[in-house]
């Protein structure tokens, strides 16, 4: 992709991801204050919240202020993957809430909320060089990206098995099993395009595993 086509591209990445995640974080915003306005506050349910607008809004942040790619993925199938793996969690919402006990239904909100945090927790490392779609801005070595090579996919992925278990059935386990399905094949994209773009990378997959950590 040559330079103008590459600066266009990520003009109006940034313009999506802003209208997307502006818009998740007014979601958001609302869902705070109807938690709030219930009348017996349910502290955990509101932390996910919380913990989810805290990723939204830092998401938004970095779209905005990201540094500009040294270089970006190839044709159509990163970005429908990236689209998918990005929306797709949204699925869970048109499903039926399940009935659970107190206790299922805490171990599913702190799975969120730790998942949000953990998220959150990644982005501070990942800073300017986040992408929704496989693009190469700055590699990353340190922090959780020292114990595996895709913590943000990690860590969102206990958000949504947490969400899943709010709506567990038949749909939210395919829902939740197709989602990492396409969040497998965003790292592999991104592998792609990282590899080609830092020489060091190789030796940095070579020694930091893919997203299980290792603590021998």
């Amino acid at each position: 992709m040559d330079s103008s086509r590459q600066r266009t591209a990520d003009f109006a990445g940034r313009a999506a991801l802003v209208a997307l995640f502006g818009m998740l974080a007014t979601i958001k915003i609302f869902g705070i204050i109807t938690v709030l306005g219930k009348p017996q506050v349910d502290f955990l349910e509101l932390a996910t919240h919380v913990a989810n607008l805290a990723f939204v809004v830092l998401v938004l942040t970095l779209a905005i202020v990201r540094l500009s790619p040294q270089r970006g993925s190839e044709g159509w199938e990163p970005w429908l993957s990236a689209l998918a793996g990005t929306l797709l969690p949204l699925l869970f919402l048109v499903l039926p809430p399940t009935e659970m006990g107190p206790v299922f239904r805490a171990v599913a909100l702190s799975l969120i909320a730790i998942g949000w945090l953990l998220s959150v927790y990644v982005l501070v490392f990942l800073g300017r060089s986040f992408s929704i779609v496989a693009q190469a801005r700055r590699l990353v070595t340190n922090g959780p990206y020292g114990l595996v090579r895709h913590p943000l996919y990690l860590a969102e992925e206990v958000a949504v098995i947490g969400v899943m278990m709010l709506y567990f059935s038949p749909a939210a386990l395919a829902v939740a099993a197709v989602h990492w399905l396409f969040q497998l094949r965003r790292m592999t994209n991104e592998e792609k395009v990282l590899r080609a773009a830092f020489s060091e990378y190789a030796t940095y997959a070579t020694n930091i595993p893919k997203v299980i950590p290792r603590f021998s």
